[in-house]
């Protein structure tokens, strides 16, 4: 595997486990020096440990991501260890799912805080450096129900379908500048957050044309592809990552 991320910083939040872990895994596979950002101490070690043993470059920052100035501590945290961030991962994330009827106020502000707020004030933080330097390259992951209807998601999908408007508005306004944003859409996905679906997830992923779920890997595999010069014509793209779900 090439080093095109040699002498970059990225930061992948959420990156302590699932789709998170394995970004930052391929990320430093590439040659990032990779911080990555959780609430687990001792998950957060494990990673930084097990990038480590492979010959790559980590460290874990503890962070609860719930406000603005929660991203911004991060960010500030991240270039302490990493200097200037070059790739930005916005990953963590919640789903919960169920009625509309059932969901409390506090379960709306939860959602939007980590799923909306969060990243929107980490792309204000760093991509104006990003834009200063005159290159970099934004993630954000998204979700397939952000864009399909499905009963119990309305909460979950909305927030996410609001981080794909973003996507592409950030595209608009800082692609000028160098800076590529774009997002993944991954469908059903065997990660510790989506075991709680049990067979669900797999009646879910039958239905697309792979007919299963995706491994963490796979979707990492995608947002790898969007930061490096591979992808350098690529500006607020939705990424499916699906298996063909949203194709039947």
């Amino acid at each position: 595997m090439t080093a095109q991320l040699s002498g970059t910083t990225a930061l992948v939040t959420g990156g302590t486990s699932g789709i998170g872990r394995a970004t930052a895994v391929a990320l430093a596979g590439l040659g990032a020096h990779v911080v990555l950002s959780g609430r687990d101490a001792t998950r957060g070690a494990a990673a930084v440990e097990s990038i480590r043993a492979e010959g790559g470059k980590a460290d874990f920052v503890a962070a609860d991501l719930t406000d603005a100035s929660s991203a911004r501590s991060l960010a500030e945290r991240a270039r302490e260890l990493g200097g200037h961030i070059d790739v930005l991962v916005n990953n963590a994330g919640i789903f919960p799912a169920g009625p509309t009827a059932e969901t409390t106020e506090a379960d709306f502000e939860r959602v939007y805080a980590t799923n909306v707020k969060v990243p929107f004030f980490l792309v204000a933080e760093l991509a104006p450096e990003m834009a200063a330097r005159g290159h970099g390259a934004i993630v954000n992951v998204s979700t397939m129900v952000a864009s399909r209807g499905m009963a119990g998601m309305a909460l979950y999908g909305s927030s996410k379908a609001a981080i794909e408007l973003m996507t592409k508005a950030w595209a608009a306004e800082f692609g000028p500048s160098g800076v590529r944003v774009n997002a993944v859409s991954p469908g059903p996905t065997r990660t510790e957050g989506t075991a709680a679906f049990g067979d669900g997830l797999d009646e879910l992923a039958a239905a697309g044309p792979a007919g299963r779920p995706a491994s963490p890997a796979e979707i990492a595999g995608a947002i790898a592809f969007l930061v490096t010069a591979d992808a350098s014509f690529v500006h607020g793209a939705i990424l499916p990552v699906d298996g063909g779900r949203l194709a039947v």
